[in-house]
């Protein structure tokens, strides 16, 4: 619980913007974003799940079975740029470019 708040919040904020999501795609998206460790923020916490995510889909083979993964990654980035522009959205570019950065420094 770093930054003050339980993971659950994340979790909770995940379910009610991805409800109309299909079902498999959100119940990934939902285990991959409780793998990693609280954030200060929830766009902090989803944005570092969708890093790690994408990471392991790009050491994977590259047969269909990375595909759900995949989906998992860009829905995750998704919504960490949507919990971001709710929090505060005059930050969103700077948030945004940080995430890119972030994903291509690393190896």
């Amino acid at each position: 619980m770093a930054g003050g708040r339980p993971l659950s919040a994340t979790l909770a904020w995940v379910d009610r913007h991805s409800a109309a999501a299909p079902p498999v795609l959100r119940a990934r998206v939902r285990e991959l974003a409780a793998g990693v460790p609280e954030g200060a923020s929830i766009a902090d916490t989803l944005a570092e799940a969708g890093r790690r995510t994408l990471a392991a889909v790009a050491r994977h083979p590259g047969d269909r079975s990375a595909a759900l993964d995949l989906l998992a990654a860009d829905a995750l980035v998704t919504l960490a740029l949507l919990a971001q522009a709710e929090a505060a959205p005059g930050d969103l570019h700077r948030f945004a470019r940080g995430v890119l950065e972030r994903e291509t420094a690393r190896p």
